[in-house]
C-alpha cells in the first residue's frame, strides 16, 4: 500500500500545531524585553535573537527529520546510551515540570490576571489559577492523538486572531520610537540577542516536540521514514516563519513602548502597559486571553511530550500516571514567584543549550561528516565543561564569590566566555579531533 501524502490542509494543520506547541508566554515576553533593552540597536539584537529563537528550533526539527529518528533520546544515543538517558531526562525536566511548565502558569497569571486582583488576593488567586490551569492542561493531554485538533485547529487560530488585534495597533499607531541601547546591548547587541533567545527554550523544545510531530504524521497515514522526514521539516519551516514575523512585531512593540513608559523589569509588564494604553481595561482583558491561550496550548504539548518520552525510556510507566505527575509538580513550582523561577532557569539553560546546539549541528552534518561515535563523543566531551562554566557564570553576580570566583577565573581563558559563548571554540576543537579519530579508526 502506498504511503499517504499530506494534503495542503493537513500540512497547514501540522505546521500550525507545531507553532502552537512552540509559542508560549515566554515567546511573548522575551522578544518584547529584547526590543526595550536593545532600543536603537534593535536590528542587530533582533537578528541574534532570531538565530537562536527561530533558526535553532528549525534546525532542531530538521535534525529529527533528517536523521529519521522519532525523538531526542534516539538522537542523543548517537553519543552513547548513558548520555542519551541523562541528556533526555534533563531536557524534559527543564522544558517540563521544573521550569517551563511552572513558568507558563506564573507568567500567564502575572501578565493576564494580576491587574484584576488586589495584592492581598494575589497568593491564593495564583494557587487557585494554577490548579485550574494544570487541571485543564492535564485533561486535554490525556488523549495525545487529539493534540492536533486541540492545538492546531482550535487554540492556535484563536491565539493568532486575538494577538493580531494588539500587534496591529502597535504597528499602525506606534507609541514611540525607542531610546538608546541598555546594558550589554550597547556593546554586543548581536551576541546578547543570541543568548537572550535561549530563554524561549525553543531549541530544546524542538527536540522534544519531534516525537509529537512524528506521531501526528503517522496518525494521518504517513509511514515511510523519508516522507516523515520531509513533512517534519516542512512543518518546521511553517512554524518558525510564523514565529519570526511575530517576534519582529513584538520586538518593535517593546522598543516603541520605552518612550511613553519607564523601563520595565520584564516583557510582561511592557505588554500590560501597552495593552492598557491602547484599549484601557479592555486591553488588559485582551492580553489575559492572549497569554492564557498561549500558555495553555504549550502546556498541553509539554505534558504530552513528557508522557510520551517517559513511556519510551521506561516502558513500564503508565502514560496517564506520568502526565498526572507532570501536571502536579509544576503546580508547586509555579507558586514560588516568577522572578525567582527565572533566576533559577537562566543558568541551567546557558549550560544545557550548548549541548543541544552541538548535537543538532552534528545531526544535520551527518550526511557529510558521518555518525561515528568517536565524532559525537569527542565533540560533546569538549563542550560539557565549558558549558558548565558558562552556566555557572550566569548565576546572580552577588554569588560570584569564594570557590565560584576561583572556578570562573579559569573561564576567562575561553574566547567568548563573558557573553556565554565560552563553549564554542572547545566544541569546534572537539569536532575536529573527533573527525580525526573517526578517520583513524576507519583506517
Amino acid at each position: 500500500m502506498s504511503d499517504h501524502r499530506l494534503t495542503r490542509r493537513e500540512r497547514l494543520f501540522i505546521g500550525t500545531m507545531l507553532f502552537g506547541l512552540f509559542f508560549g508566554a515566554g515567546n511573548l515576553i522575551f522578544p518584547v524585553f529584547v526590543g526595550q533593552e536593545a532600543g536603537q540597536q534593535l536590528w542587530p539584537a533582533l537578528i541574534g535573537f532570531l538565530i537562536s529563537g527561530v533558526g535553532l528550533p528549525l534546525l532542531g526539527v530538521a535534525a529529527i527529520g533528517i536523521t529519521k529518528v522519532d525523538g531526542v533520546f534516539n538522537l542523543a544515543k548517537k553519543v552513547n546510551r548513558p548520555f542519551a538517558y541523562g541528556f533526555t531526562l534533563l531536557l524534559y525536566l527543564c522544558i517540563g515540570p521544573l521550569f517551563a511548565l511552572p513558568r507558563l502558569a506564573s507568567i500567564s497569571f502575572e501578565i493576564g490576571l494580576t491587574p484584576f486582583v488586589t495584592a492581598s488576593q494575589a497568593k491564593p488567586a495564583l494557587w487557585g489559577y494554577s490548579l485550574l490551569f494544570f487541571a485543564v492542561a492535564w485533561w486535554l493531554a490525556r488523549k495525545p492523538g487529539k493534540i492536533m485538533v486541540y492545538v492546531g485547529k482550535v487554540l492556535t487560530p484563536a491565539f493568532l486572531v486575538v494577538l493580531a488585534v494588539l500587534l496591529g495597533a502597535a504597528v499602525f499607531a506606534p507609541l514611540g520610537s525607542g531610546q538608546a541601547a541598555h546594558a550589554a546591548y550597547q556593546a554586543t547587541p548581536l551576541v546578547t540577542g543570541f543568548t537572550a533567545g535561549y530563554s524561549t527554550m525553543d531549541a530544546l523544545a524542538a527536540l522534544a516536540f519531534g516525537i509529537i510531530v512524528v506521531n501526528a504524521l503517522r496518525d494521518l497515514g504517513v509511514t515511510k521514514p523519508t516522507q516523515i522526514a520531509r513533512d517534519t521539516v516542512s512543518a518546521g519551516v511553517l512554524a518558525v516563519a510564523l514565529m519570526a514575523v511575530i517576534y519582529t512585531l513584538l520586538a518593535l512593540l517593546g522598543r516603541n513602548a520605552l518612550g511613553p513608559f519607564p523601563r520595565a523589569a520584564n516583557g510582561g509588564l511592557i505588554l500590560a502597559n501597552v495593552a492598557h494604553a491602547y484599549f484601557g481595561q479592555f486591553g488588559n482583558a485582551l492580553l489575559a486571553v492572549i497569554v492564557i491561550i498561549a500558555c495553555l496550548k504549550t502546556a498541553i504539548g509539554l505534558i504530552t511530550a513528557f508522557g510520551d518520552t517517559a513511556k519510551e525510556l521506561f516502558p513500564k510507566l503508565p502514560y496517564q500516571g506520568v502526565i498526572l505527575v507532570a501536571a502536579l509538580v509544576p503546580l508547586v513550582f509555579a507558586n514560588i514567584g516568577l522572578d525567582r523561577l527565572l533566576t533559577l532557569t537562566t543558568p541551567v539553560l546557558v549550560a544545557l543549550y550548548p549541548l543541544a546546539i552541538v548535537l543538532i549541528l552534528l545531526a544535520l552534518a551527518s550526511p557529510w561528516l558521518g555518525q561515528s561515535k568517536w565524532l559525537f563523543n569527542t565533540a560533546i566531551l569538549f563542550t560539557v565543561l565549558p558549558a558548565l562554566l558558562d552556566g555557572l557564570n550566569a548565576i546572580p553576580a552577588n554569588l560570584h564569590t569564594g570557590w565560584v570566583a576561583d572556578v570562573l577565573a579559569w573561564g576567562q581563558w575561553l574566547p567568548g566566555f563573558n557573553v556565554s559563548l565560552g563553549w564554542t571554540v572547545p566544541a569546534v576543537i572537539g569536532t575536529v579531533i573527533g573527525l580525526g579519530l573517526a578517520h583513524w579508526r576507519r583506517e
